[in-house]
């Protein structure tokens, strides 16, 4: 809360000894929250607002308790809403009933989006751009698409219904729900999934059912195959979003999440699901355009599966990665508890840090596979997630570091407390305090309605009674620009 004081536990820095203060941690640390068919949140439908709002905390908290910096939470998982929305109805995984809002009312995306930045979490909404109807969805309501817009939807074999990707109305309601989320929500990124032009197994393994829409094409006297057509309509609907978000906030991340093969024989020794001729996402274009702010294909493989490798996808990704936006995989090991399955999911990460140093990180699917795991969420905590870490900076949407604070302290008996204000509050999104004792650095990441931290004024280091040298205070912008660091004489 504003102008509290916290006592914190010591985070060492990456250079213990120095005169200079350490660079804070960077590192995206995130985690999926499905909605859809209730997987993460809530936990079922119907459940009363005090305890979908409950189990919304206990997640958050257990994200920042596991020092973790972001969040990616689905909103539109078929079509619908876990927000207050006048352009589609409230979602059945919600309340159970389609339409139906949420009572006493609450906007849920409203309240996770201000619990996660009072936790120093940014918060990403997750989007379904097609799905119009999941089969976990119960019936289909009057305020559904399918029923409101059919010339928009097609079913498909196995109970799904989905939006028809190369039609304009598709594209420009998709659209209108993204630039409605940007402009109303204090959101960090619009990101989503793999699901394009649906798995084939949605409809018993056979074509996706548009030939209304492809003979209208061809009858217009379009010239492109019908695979070609497919991928320039989904190409047209991530390249207008991009454009459209940084025009009305460039602040806002767009992250993309695709299967994590583009193709086989990508790199030679990669076998398996072709997205490009199945999904008709051509995820290496959009990476190579510079359409994203950040690329997590989904790496749901382990290191030694030879024909799907973890690093050597991730090898081949960066590669493409021309216009060096953030590349931060998706990996899950699910609920598997075992030492092999723990140590894999360290691993993973040390490997990415390696191979993208320059921007480190990962996104975990999902949730659960921490929260269920005690064992995985303590060796994440223990191991490479000790020190907390800031989100790595996007230098592309903005490099002008914020103004430096203002900063003083109090010394009461063996407590410094200190204070700081900001010199223009609004783009402040954390604060870095970073302290002395002797040559040992140590810092504190805290969010943007914090005002003063309390360490103690000695510390014993080995034997020796060690005190505190000097401080120094920072302000975090939304982007990630670190302002100069305003020290604080003692």
């Amino acid at each position: 809360m504003a102008g509290c004081s916290h006592s914190k536990s010591l985070t060492s820095p990456p250079t213990p000894s120095s005169t200079e203060k350490p660079a804070v941690e960077r590192e995206f640390r995130a985690a999926w929250v499905a909605t859809v068919a209730n997987i993460n949140w809530p936990s079922k439908p119907g459940l009363s607002t005090e305890a979908q709002q409950q189990e919304a905390i206990a997640l958050l908290d257990f994200l920042k308790q596991h020092h973790f910096n972001a969040v990616i939470f689905q909103v539109r998982p078929q079509a619908d809403a876990l927000y207050q929305s006048e352009l589609e109805p409230w979602s059945y995984f919600l309340t159970g009933e389609q339409g139906k809002a949420p009572a006493p009312y609450y906007d849920p995306l409203a309240f996770w989006v201000e619990a996660a930045h009072d936790r120093g979490l940014e918060l990403h909404v997750w989007l379904n751009p097609y799905r119009a109807h999941h089969v976990s969805g119960k019936e289909i309501s009057e305020k559904s698409i399918v029923k409101t817009n059919p010339e928009l939807v097609v079913k498909l074999k196995d109970g799904y219904y989905w939006m028809d990707p190369a039609q304009k109305g598709t594209q420009d309601r998709t659209t209108a729900v993204v630039m409605d989320l940007v402009k109303r929500y204090d959101i960090d990124g619009v990101h989503f999934d793999d699901y394009f032009y649906p798995y084939p197994s949605y409809n018993n393994n056979e074509d996706f059912p548009d030939d209304v829409s492809w003979t209208a094409y061809k009858n217009s006297g379009g010239l492109l195959s019908r695979g070609d057509w497919r991928r320039e309509s989904v190409n047209q609907l991530i390249q207008r979003l991009y454009t459209s978000i940084k025009a009305e906030k460039p602040h806002v991340k767009f992250g993309l999440s695709p299967f994590g093969i583009w193709r086989p024989g990508y790199p030679s020794s990669i076998e398996g699901f072709d997205q490009y001729n199945v999904l008709y996402a051509d995820a290496r274009l959009w990476l190579n355009k510079g359409w994203v702010d950040y690329f997590s294909p989904q790496l749901y493989w382990t290191i030694n599966k030879i024909p799907q490798s973890f690093p050597v996808l991730l090898g081949w990704w960066s590669e493409e990665n021309t216009k060096h936006r953030h590349l931060w995989p998706g990996i899950s090991v699910s609920r598997d508890s075992s030492l092999n399955a723990v140590n894999e999911t360290v691993n993973q990460i040390m490997i990415s840090r390696g191979m993208t140093p320059e921007s480190k990180g990962v996104v975990h699917w999902s949730i659960s596979s921490i929260t269920k795991n005690p064992k995985l969420a303590e060796a994440v905590l223990n191991g490479p997630y000790k020190k907390n870490a800031l989100v790595p900076a996007s230098p592309w949407l903005d490099n002008k570091a914020p103004e430096m604070p203002d900063a003083s302290i109090t010394v009461k008996d063996d407590i410094v407390q200190i204070n700081w204000t900001p010199k223009e509050e609004n783009d402040v999104f954390h604060w870095v305090v970073y302290y002395q004792y002797g040559s040992q650095w140590s810092y504190e990441i805290l969010n943007r309605k914090e005002r003063s931290l309390e360490v103690n004024r000695n510390k014993t280091i080995g034997n020796t009674n060690t005190p505190l040298t000097k401080i120094i205070v920072t302000a975090v912008d939304r982007t990630g620009n670190e302002s100069k660091g305003k020290e604080v004489t003692l």
